[in-house]
């Protein structure tokens, strides 16, 4: 999907050192993801891996640092597209749906990311938001556009709880923290 390799090519996730909410698994702008509905993502995602017969060893990440950076990159493509009064049509959702991306079915694809079936929709709408938002900033292919995008995208800054672990703005999740084992080094980069 075309959102996918905008956000995966120009995207680094950042933090800042603002304090953390109680009960929250992190702060994204203005927007809080609660340590309740993480977990909740986390159990849909893990019984969709297990349909789908993927093992979470199969992940680059510990599963639910996985679904924390998916849902984090979820709140700022939407943050973006409110911020700039881009709409998303159902008939541009489902079109997107169908997409099979790299991963050759489109239910396969949405897995890739960390979305659960359950989340789809909502992740769809989001990712097609921010493709429309790096059209109406002048096109995919245009440097200045994505220049702006990634600027604007930046500026929206995710804190994570230490529970889920120690994260780098370079280098992605650097442990597991308390809820997971430690992810190799070589594969901390996010998946968009």
């Amino acid at each position: 999907m075309a959102a996918a390799a905008v956000g995966a090519s120009f995207v680094a996730l950042t933090a800042c050192s603002s304090p953390m909410e109680a009960g929250a698994a992190a702060v994204v702008g203005s927007r809080r993801i609660s340590a309740a509905d993480l977990n909740r993502n986390v159990r849909e995602y893990e019984a969709a891996l297990k349909k789908a017969g993927v093992q979470p060893s199969q992940l680059p990440l510990p599963m639910t640092q996985f679904v924390l950076l998916r849902m984090t990159e979820q709140s700022r493509f939407e943050q973006l597209a409110r911020k700039f009064g881009v709409q998303v049509s159902e008939a541009e959702i489902d079109a997107a749906a169908k997409d099979p991306g790299q991963a050759g079915s489109p239910e396969m694809n949405l897995l890739a990311k960390g979305v659960s079936p359950g989340n789809a929709r909502a992740f769809v709408r989001a990712e097609v938001g921010l493709t429309k938002l790096a059209d109406k900033f002048g096109g995919r292919q245009n440097q200045q556009a994505i220049a702006k995008l990634t600027q604007e995208y930046n500026s929206i800054k995710p804190v994570f709880s230490p529970r889920y672990g120690t994260f780098d703005q370079q280098r992605g999740f650097l442990d597991a923290g308390r809820f997971g084992k430690a992810a190799p080094q070589d594969q901390q980069q996010p998946q968009g």
